[in-house]
């Protein structure tokens, strides 16, 4: 599979899951939308994490020093 933008990959994930909880897949596709929903919520996760490591980054540098007197 290969690698959306986030917005792009979440829109994706939600149609899966709403196919998975409204309709009455057959198996073999019922297993493959699951499969590529929890393919989609891995990439989801990890720009989520990169994104979150990154902001604390910014807020870590952006603080100013304690002055000592």
């Amino acid at each position: 599979m290969k690698t959306l933008p986030f917005e792009e990959s979440l829109n994706r994930l939600e149609s899966v899951v709403q196919r998975l909880e409204q309709s009455d897949l057959p198996l073999e596709e019922g297993l493959a939308a699951f499969e590529e929903g929890i393919q989609l919520s891995q990439q989801c996760q990890k720009r989520l994490d990169a994104a979150e490591k990154r902001i604390e980054e910014l807020v870590a540098t952006a603080k100013p020093e304690p002055q000592t007197e």
